[in-house]
């Protein structure tokens, strides 16, 4: 007797080809048999996913759980909470904590704290710098022993060309990628997108340059050192065109984009509500086409949310003082839903790639497939079910989301970690 069954779904499996309806079995934590309808045998509980989505466990690159030193924020507890309510088993801890995660012990204590909350898998990333100064290279020798899954010094860009090939060689000698939030520190000197609507609130711009100068210096350092590169919330149809060539030229690229980058513009800072304040910021109509047009067409492999919680009373300062930052991973599902499924770029399986085995293959870790033998982290989505955002319902600790009130459709309806349930609808 199977210990689960669920049956009647859709199963979508990127990483096998699977879009069909099959009964999927699992036992002590893996997928043990897919089967046709009917075909999987008794088990201690069924579910009947009729007219659902029965894929991989969703996976966020790009969470910021702000444990250690900000618990006031999000709590590795809370962040896992959040991600298993949105449809995701993991998660990959950013390291601009307080201390920053740029040692072993404090990859450790990531993995420590994760297993207690025993909710998603939380993965830590991290530094690519001691405290992310961007001078001295951390230990990730010693981090992916620990457990580190892959490094960033996000929050800041690199900014020294050595530095950073240093830390592409040294990541390519050890097997792990870099991710970068690419952003010339120099020419960052604002709140918001430059253009014609930061001139218009009198606020001062980030130009899209800023972040492609940075990019196209770091493509140049891949051609020399063949390291895994991943361009964290991608925000400019020139970023997009850089990682297309990029890709035709066979580097080993990868790139994400985020929620509020593909459904947001600039003019929501008409508003001055500090939750729309991202960095790097939502810029302009052409960049969210652009951006769109990328996952469509594979030039940007993943979506990640960039959840970054804060406390209400930052969010509460004025635009120009609030801190950068949105939470999304309750919602982010749907979001990419409407972005892509809703404007009929992308199909579910598609989408589906993007958030299960594409990030998997980032991160250099067997999740993201439901092939036989296979950890039994899954997601449940039911693809017509309409909702309405409600932030205050959020499991998330924070409440900094610009999305309160929207109304979407596809929402997770049950997350499966190891072969347990860790959340229902």
């Amino acid at each position: 007797m199977h210990d689960l069954t669920i049956q009647n779904g859709r199963v979508i499996d990127p990483a096998s080809g699977i879009d069909d309806l099959r009964d999927l079995a699992i036992d002590k934590g893996f997928v043990a048999k897919l089967s046709a309808p009917g075909k999987c045998g008794k088990a201690r509980r069924t579910i009947d996913a009729k007219g659902k989505i029965v894929c991989p466990g969703l996976i966020d690159l790009h969470v910021h759980c702000r444990e250690p030193g900000h618990e006031d924020e999000e709590t590795i507890a809370t962040a896992s909470a959040a991600a298993v309510a949105g449809g995701f088993t993991t998660i990959c801890a950013m390291p601009n904590t307080h201390p920053p995660v740029d040692d072993e012990t404090a990859v450790q204590y990531v993995i420590q704290r994760a297993a207690r909350a025993n909710l998603a898998r939380v993965l830590p990333v991290g530094c690519i710098t001691k405290g992310r100064q961007g001078k001295e290279l951390a230990e990730m020798g010693l981090m992916t022993e620990a457990g580190a899954v892959a490094f960033s010094d996000d929050g800041d860009g690199v900014a020294s060309a050595l530095v950073m090939q240093r830390a592409m060689q040294y990541a390519e000698m050890i097997g792990v990628g870099l991710q970068q939030h690419c952003q010339d520190a120099e020419l960052m000197g604002g709140v918001m997108n430059s253009g014609a609507v930061a001139v218009r609130l009198g606020l001062g711009g980030i130009a899209a340059s800023g972040e492609q100068i940075m990019l196209r210096r770091d493509l140049e350092l891949v051609k020399r050192t063949g390291c895994r590169y991943h361009v964290m919330h991608v925000s400019s149809a020139g970023s997009v065109e850089l990682i297309r060539q990029a890709k035709a030229e066979g580097l080993p690229v990868t790139a994400e984009a985020t929620p509020h980058h593909l459904l947001l513009t600039d003019a929501a800072c008409m508003s001055f509500d500090p939750n729309y304040k991202v960095n790097p910021p939502i810029r302009g109509a052409e960049d969210v086409e652009a951006l769109r047009a990328g996952v469509a067409d594979g030039t940007i492999d993943c979506l990640a949310s960039d959840h970054a919680p804060h406390a209400d009373e930052e969010k509460e300062l004025e635009f120009a003082l609030a801190p950068f930052g949105i939470i999304s991973l309750d919602c982010a599902l749907g979001l990419y839903a409407k972005a892509l499924i809703g404007s009929k770029l992308c199909d579910w399986p598609q989408v589906i790639a993007a958030m299960t085995i594409n990030p998997a293959r980032v991160i250099d870790r067997p999740l993201g497939r439901l092939e036989t033998g296979s950890v039994a982290d899954i997601t449940i989505i039911d693809p017509n079910k309409r909702w309405s955002v409600k932030v205050g319902s959020f499991a998330s600790k924070a409440r900094n989301c610009p999305y309160d009130g929207w109304k979407l459709r596809g929402r997770a309806v049950a997350t499966i970690v190891g072969g347990h349930v860790k959340f229902e609808l």
